[in-house]
């Protein structure tokens, strides 16, 4: 009697967790996060060697006349008159239309500009001044807030984003964190405009990225702050107000709901 066949069952599929990309591989957190933020750095470096709007144009020059224009202002007259049409404050020139925190930001980098190069940044005779000095200033301060805000935002940002999983599993919150870091930093429209253009949107989108940050981390009282600051940098933050407002409504909402049990 033939004995039956057996048949042949092909080997088990690997499990999902096995399959890895090429940028699926672990790599150091700290040296990855570093060599970020470098190569975020150096774009940011190349795109402001370029030129700008209204560069060389009269009679307003353009965003950088903008924003020097603001640190003349605020370094020369008191906070009284920086919203208020005076006899040294041409409002239809560039007038100060960004909230108070903007304002002291103006004050702070026209201090810095003002003690190597005060002709930049001095009342009226500096209107529409251009040099090479002062623009290397310019571009140091957009540089730094950079630096200073936006930057530790985005890392915190990104930690607590993956720390937390929102929305991915646990293995792909541990190894994605890199795309995610590198998609935050090297925001096409943030670095054009702020390091194209003169602009210090890195503040106010800092602050509010670090709001984030914060109610993700579950520290709502720091979110709240950075977000009021946030608002008082730049109005367009009150694009993200009803976000905010909904979370810190439930989370009060929640609260005097345990309290009243």
């Amino acid at each position: 009697m033939a004995k039956p066949r057996k048949t042949r069952t092909s080997a088990p599929d690997p499990p999902v967790a096995a399959v890895r990309l090429p940028w699926h591989t672990p790599a150091p957190a700290v040296p990855t996060a570093v060599l970020i933020s470098l190569a975020a750095l150096l774009i940011r470096v190349l795109v402001s060697v370029g030129p700008y709007s209204g560069q060389g144009a009269a009679p307003k020059f353009g965003d950088y006349e903008a924003q020097r224009h603001w640190m003349e202002l605020t370094l020369h007259l008191t906070p009284a008159d920086w919203y208020r049409n005076t006899s040294d404050n041409d409002l239809a020139y560039w007038g100060l239309d960004y909230p108070p925190l903007s304002a002291y930001q103006s004050l702070l980098h026209g201090r810095i500009i003002n003690t190597s190069l005060p002709e930049a940044v001095a009342l009226r005779s500096s209107r529409g001044y251009e040099s090479m000095e002062s623009k290397l200033l310019m571009r140091w301060t957009v540089l730094s807030s950079d630096l200073l805000v936006f930057f530790p935002s985005a890392l915190w940002f990104v930690w607590a984003y993956m720390k937390l999983g929102v929305g991915i599993s646990g293995e792909e919150r541990r190894e994605g964190w890199m795309w995610l870091l590198a998609l935050v930093l090297i925001s096409p429209c943030l670095v054009l405009i702020d390091h194209g253009h003169f602009q210090y949107n890195c503040i106010s989108l800092g602050l509010t990225l670090g709001a984030i940050a914060g109610v993700l981390s579950k520290n709502e009282l720091v979110g709240a702050s950075l977000f009021t600051l946030a608002i008082n940098h730049k109005q367009m933050s009150l694009y993200f107000a009803p976000a905010f407002l909904a979370i810190f409504w439930g989370s009060a909402s929640n609260r005097n709901i345990l309290l009243s049990k």
